[in-house]
């Protein structure tokens, strides 16, 4: 019997391997001495004293302190990533305008912005007051440039193209903005389905920090879902996996289209669908922004237990879930999105025992946890892992 043997590794990529293995730790545990690092990688102490010298030569790790008794000595050191490294940022990029944060290379967050827009401003004027936001807001952060950016925007991103697909109701700034910051940037521009952003800070976060498989039911001015199976975000084969809001519901009225989801599920349980329904039940439901309206509207129902509106709202949750889940089965729903985190544990319970009537699947169904900002969350999270793969892996 023949035996196949797998060549070792070139020196080269023996240390690529280690000073990333190393910088992981730093960033995963925050600072260590040379001796932790020899402890936590198995490494040999003239390997880890290799590494250390060239992370600290290539501008990725300093001496942040000392640690010990006495505090004193090499063994003493204590080293950290050097934050300052580079700066990152992330883009919540919604219908009525847009949230920024400029965070450094550990995505501690140095600067926040926001700039709201109507519905039909000048999409010209929209992008060039969207870029000098995120200048105005790079500067303050104390940052000369950007190395990554990440955005947030409804609607389907393009796996081919990385850019956004026009769909129906949506500004035409939000596409025309994503080229512009790579054209005048010329930094990486990665974009992705706010949906998704949010799952991956519920996942790193918040709701989902124990699972590897779950869907995250976006509920707001919009409905939708992002799929991480095993792991990984489920796109899908043209970047449409979990866009929900398409999906046709049974009984009177037309079916949606390709470009407009009126009559899917996003007539069920949208935000605009919710304050109509509490309208109807004397809740009160006014404001130019439908998902705050319906946000108020349901903290208002729990507060004033009105319980026929919540169990229409949860049986109505429910049924896109059932369908969901029924395709998926990953055990574990999370609510986000503006209506999900107003509704907090006491929405769950009741779309959790409605599920259970209409679906033989066990799932668990959560509230999520990180909150309004969990697209500039996942945003900021998403230029950090890229920026640091950038920064991390030596290039030979």
């Amino acid at each position: 019997m023949s035996v196949i043997r797998t060549p070792s590794a070139s020196p080269s990529t023996a240390r690529a391997i280690n000073d990333r293995l190393a910088l992981d730790l730093l960033h995963r545990e925050g600072s260590l001495t040379a001796a932790q690092l020899k402890t936590l990688t198995g490494l040999s102490r003239p390997t880890v004293a290799d590494l250390v010298e060239r992370l600290q030569d290539a501008g990725l790790i300093e001496i942040v302190g000392e640690a010990g008794a006495d505090r004193r000595g090499p063994n003493a050191k204590l080293y950290g990533i050097v934050a300052e490294r580079a700066y990152l940022a992330g883009l919540d990029v919604r219908t009525h305008g847009l949230a920024v944060s400029v965070a450094d290379l550990l995505g501690r967050t140095r600067a926040e912005a926001s700039l709201p827009f109507d519905l039909d401003v000048d999409t010209d004027e929209a992008v060039e007051r969207a870029i000098a936001l995120l200048k105005t807001t790079t500067a303050e952060a104390g940052a000369t440039a950007l190395h990554t950016i990440a955005v947030g925007a409804p609607g389907l991103v393009d796996p081919a193209t990385g850019g956004l697909r026009h769909a129906g109701g949506l500004p035409a700034w939000h596409g025309k903005l994503v080229d512009e910051l790579r054209r005048r940037l010329a930094v990486p521009v990665l974009l992705e389905n706010e949906v998704n952003l949010a799952a991956a800070a519920e996942q790193r976060l918040g709701a989902a920090r124990d699972r590897d498989t779950f869907v995250l039911l976006w509920l707001g001015f919009g409905v939708g879902a992002a799929v991480v199976l095993d792991g990984s975000l489920r796109r899908g084969a043209s970047g449409g996996a979990g866009e929900i809001g398409f999906l046709p519901m049974l009984g009177p009225g037309r079916l949606p289209t390709s470009t407009d989801c009126d009559g899917g599920f996003h007539t069920l349980a949208g935000s605009a669908a919710l304050c109509e329904l509490a309208r109807e039940h004397g809740i009160p439901a006014s404001s130019a922004d439908d998902a705050a309206a319906a946000e108020a509207a349901i903290g208002y129902a729990i507060d004033s237990n009105a319980e026929d509106f919540l169990e229409i709202v949860a049986e109505r949750i429910a049924i896109g879930a059932a369908a969901v889940t029924a395709v998926l089965d990953p055990g574990c729903l999370v609510l986000g999105g503006e209506i999900g985190r107003a509704g907090g544990d006491a929405l769950a319970a009741r779309v959790s025992r409605r599920l259970s009537e209409i679906s033989p699947l066990r799932t668990e169904v959560r509230p999520g946890t990180v909150g309004g900002g969990a697209v500039l969350e996942g945003a900021v999270l998403t230029a950090m892992g890229a920026a640091q793969d950038a920064l991390f892996t030596p290039r030979g």
